[in-house]
């Protein structure tokens, strides 16, 4: 007895989505990896030395392309004459030239921090915003800028992405990502909260200081068997 046809083809199912893996590492590992480098530097913050808000802020506007060292040359100088936006003001952008032309692309970075204030003063009374939107929206400020001050001037639990941070989350396999907004996307999905706040400082320092990038000091890495990095230094 053959069976009656409808002329319906079956529907076929939709091909179901593999979940995108954020970490290479497993939740353990990533605990032990923080634990590690935390007991290291229980108490990690920026290199940029900076008193206010509004110092960081200025400080990590002129950090693009630069070292921290240079910068913190420059402010050395410039923050005793000149350290509210009000006060930049006053010097104009070819005063505040004066103070930062050792820097790698002051002329922008002038004319940056001059707008920068001017829409400080008229809009939020001379005070930093305590928000994304309104802080990326200022010259010279990226999202990269905006988590810096929002991690290290008010506490938030975000996470800059450097060259630093975005090597050391792909080698070690913490984070893996083609572009800094993926990895930084992935890191905050990955990095347990009580690891989130000073996360960024960490994984910094140890790009900046371990794990380089023309020769990563593998042998005096506290998380070297922890790592995923396949072309370790002997």
């Amino acid at each position: 007895m053959t069976k009656k046809t409808t002329g319906k083809t079956p529907a076929k199912k939709a091909p179901t989505k593999r979940p995108v893996c954020a970490s290479l590492l497993t939740h353990a590992q990533i605990v032990e990896m923080f634990t590690r480098l935390r007991e290291l530097n229980p108490k990690p913050t920026t290199e940029l030395e900076y008193r206010t808000p509004f110092e960081l802020l200025v400080a990590v506007i002129l950090s693009a392309q630069a070292t921290d060292v240079g910068v913190n040359k420059a402010t050395r100088r410039l923050y005793p004459v000149a350290n509210t936006p009000q006060a930049i003001l006053a010097l104009g952008e070819e005063g505040l030239k004066k103070y930062i032309a050792t820097i790698g692309l002051f002329n922008a970075k002038a004319k940056n921090v001059i707008a920068a204030c001017r829409i400080l003063v008229e809009q939020y009374g001379g005070e930093v915003p305590r928000d994304r939107a309104a802080l990326e929206a200022l010259p010279g400020v990226g999202r990269k800028t905006a988590n810096v001050v929002l991690n290290t001037a008010f506490g938030e639990p975000t996470i800059a992405v450097d060259t630093h941070i975005f090597r050391v989350a792909n080698r070690t396999g913490l984070a893996p990502g083609k572009d800094v907004r993926t990895v930084e996307d992935k890191l905050l999905a990955v990095v347990p909260e009580e690891f989130k706040q000073d996360a960024h400082h960490w994984l910094i320092l140890h790009g900046r200081y371990v794990c380089k990038a023309r020769k990563p000091d593998c042998p005096h890495c506290v998380i070297r068997d922890i790592c995923k990095f396949k072309d370790k230094t002997p």
